[in-house]
């Protein structure tokens, strides 16, 4: 191996984006310094739970830091309470600072399944607060100073809202530049962010410089697709993995990938070279699922949860070995509370509702919560693997 491939495998490999002057001057950069870079992640506490998406600029943090450069993950606590507009079609709702706070917690308890938070010099954590909190209006008026209107309305999210004639809101305008302050601050020799954030880290570039600093170098990370293969992972699409989900939850879904996506998911969130893959498609989503739980858990519990996973049999497999349970009569529409009791799962309806209050109810490897769930007629449940705990579980069947 050259001197010269770790670095150009870090700034290359699943990266969409450097600017200015692509790979080449990152590189560049990177065997010139005499001290360790400075690379800067922002992110805003908005919501309490991480999912895999997040996880992919987490991941090239974290090749920075094992490269010896410092990670900067800096906690928006101030910017959250403003709202990124980014992919917004209107005026997000702004959280409160105690809202803020317990979702910063929560945060940074997940990143540690990613980043090293326990070597000395390796990571700094920052809350921007810290500054922006402490900005004069004298401050911030030079901070607008440095952008037009038109420039602004440049960004998609303000072109198409003010087409259409949707509100933007004064206070919205400042989230870029509060942003593009952060590294400032904290000094940035590069930012990290997905490919939605291009106009956030050039605003970034602009105040640096304003201000009498080398502008920072930016790297453009993508987006992540959902397991649907199709639309952005995220929770309200019910198409995310979560980080904190149980072993078997994790591999069930990852083990369905579709078969276009798993290479991608390989080069974002895992370690395994393209040319250790296995030829054979299924093979590829057994490995990928063994991998990726195998993070976020152990070892051994991946490879339990692969265990458990083949011997729930799918809506097209076996029932061989699987205790099943007839939806015969039931009179629907059927509770799951009361199904649980009625299967003999739960001692009773209220247990049943614990249960699925505390995530420990699954039908076909998809975890339920809503305590209120309720399906039409068997139908609906024919055929499916019913869940409770690590190791209940029954088939149900119309007959």
């Amino acid at each position: 191996m050259s001197d010269l491939e770790p670095i150009t495998r870090l700034v290359t490999q699943g990266v969409a984006e450097i600017f200015p002057g692509g790979a080449a001057t990152l590189i560049e950069r990177l065997r010139t310094t005499d001290r360790p870079l400075r690379v800067k992640l922002g992110i805003d506490p908005t919501r309490p739970d991480l999912h895999l998406g997040h996880t992919v600029p987490l991941r090239k943090l974290r090749q920075f830091q094992d490269a010896g450069h410092t990670a900067i993950l800096l906690i928006g606590d101030f910017t959250a309470q403003v709202g990124d507009p980014t992919g917004k079609s209107e005026t997000r709702p702004r959280l409160t600072p105690e809202e803020v706070q317990v979702n910063a917690e929560t945060y940074l308890e997940q990143a540690r399944l990613v980043l090293d938070f326990d070597t000395a010099n390796r990571i700094e954590v920052r809350y921007n607060s810290e500054w922006l909190g402490g900005l004069s209006l004298a401050q911030i008026i030079d901070l607008l100073a440095s952008m037009s209107v038109a420039q602004m309305l440049a960004k998609e999210d303000f072109r198409e809202r003010y087409s259409l004639q949707q509100p933007i809101r004064l206070h919205e305008f400042l989230y870029p530049l509060l942003q593009g302050y952060d590294s400032v601050a904290l000094r940035a020799d590069v930012e990290l962010g997905g490919t939605d954030q291009k106009f956030n880290l050039l605003v970034g570039r602009d105040v640096q410089a304003r201000l009498g600093q080398p502008p920072q170098l930016a790297l453009l990370l993508p987006l992540m697709e959902g397991t649907d293969g199709v639309q952005k992972m995220s929770k309200s699409l019910d198409n995310y993995v979560g980080l904190t989900e149980d072993a078997l939850t994790m591999y069930s879904k990852l083990e369905k990938v579709p078969d276009h996506l798993s290479a991608r998911y390989f080069e974002l969130l895992t370690d395994v070279p393209a040319r250790e893959l296995p030829d054979s498609p299924r093979e590829r989503q057994k490995l990928l699922a063994l991998t990726i739980t195998g993070q976020y858990h152990s070892r051994q519990a991946a490879c339990q949860a692969q265990i458990d996973a083949e011997s729930l049999v799918k809506r097209q497999g076996s029932a061989t070995g699987v205790p099943e349970f007839s939806l015969s009569g039931l009179a629907f529409p059927l509770r799951l509370a009361q199904l649980l009791m009625e299967s003999g799962l739960c001692a009773s309806i209220s247990e049943g509702r614990r249960q699925i209050q505390n995530g420990g109810v699954s039908l076909d490897g998809e975890k339920i919560m809503n305590v209120e769930e309720t399906f039409a007629d068997a139908s609906l449940l024919d055929n499916r693997i019913l869940k409770l705990g690590k190791k209940r579980f029954l088939r149900l069947i119309k007959a």
